[in-house]
């Protein structure tokens, strides 16, 4: 083999090990046969069989007010966050910096069972509402980040020289800083809630009885093998929404035009 190939299979490689598993989740989904690995022809009994299921449609709404919430949350308290940040250089800017970072490389299942030990601490009860509250802290971090590159970005002698015609603060923030820097914030917000409504861990040790999510539903089902053609059929269209999230995420954060 050329050198100059070895990159090349090298990364066919890794795509290949990344992708031929959800080609196959994908394929198993459209597949007659319940247990067999063969292919037995092409069906959608098992996408409505899935859209039958009173259980897996809750738990889909619960997963989408949790992700709808944290992400609208987090794109308020992560825009505050990042002008602060951008704005203004001390030493405890710095700190702020680090506790912002700090969930990112923060394992999940350190951060459910920190959030579990403070519910209990505080006497709250275990319910959806905690399950939002524990998204919206590590989606906050994301939308943060987002913003912040964003703001990096930014001409601030635009604005500057719409306060010379006359514009108010307020006036320059609304039309010329927010439209801006509103692509940004919305990638953010589109990040925060592909990152809540997939996540297991963190819900998991935070959620009470009757407040299931997608994720946590969905593994109770795998457990039982005859419940796995309804959990392809579930993961395509979970798989195909998370594409669609991510891809107009990265849409909105290409780099401003000058």
């Amino acid at each position: 083999m050329k050198p100059s190939r070895i990159p090349l299979v090298t990364t066919g490689i890794v795509l290949a090990f990344f992708y031929l598993p959800i080609a196959a989740l994908v394929a198993k989904s459209f597949n007659s046969s319940r247990f067999s690995p063969e292919w037995k022809g092409f069906t959608l009994k098992w996408y409505e069989r899935l859209f039958e299921r009173d259980d897996i449609l809750a738990a889909l709404v619960n997963s989408l007010k949790v992700a709808l919430i944290a992400a609208s949350a987090s794109m308020l308290l992560g825009t505050c966050a990042a002008f602060a940040l951008h704005r203004y250089k001390s030493r405890l800017q710095d700190a702020h910096r680090m506790m912002v970072n700090v969930p990112l490389v923060l394992p999940d299942i350190l951060m459910g069972m920190s959030l579990l030990l403070l519910f209990i601490a505080a006497g709250v009860s275990l319910s959806l509402a905690t399950v939002t509250i524990a998204h919206i802290t590590f989606c906050l971090s994301y939308v943060t980040l987002v913003v912040l590159a964003r703001l990096q970005d930014f001409d601030p002698n635009i604005v500057e020289a719409a306060r010379d015609l006359g514009a108010t603060r307020l006036q320059a923030f609304v039309k010329i800083t927010l439209p801006i820097l509103f692509p940004g914030i919305l990638a953010g917000g589109l990040l925060a809630f592909t990152l809540s409504i997939d996540d297991y861990v963190v819900t998991f040790f935070v959620k009470g009885p009757g407040s299931d999510t997608l994720p946590t539903l969905v593994y109770s089902m795998i457990k039982k093998s005859k419940e796995l053609p309804v959990i392809n059929a579930l993961s395509t269209l979970m798989l195909l929404f998370t594409f669609l999230l991510v891809f107009a995420s990265q849409r909105l954060t290409r780099p401003v035009n000058r």
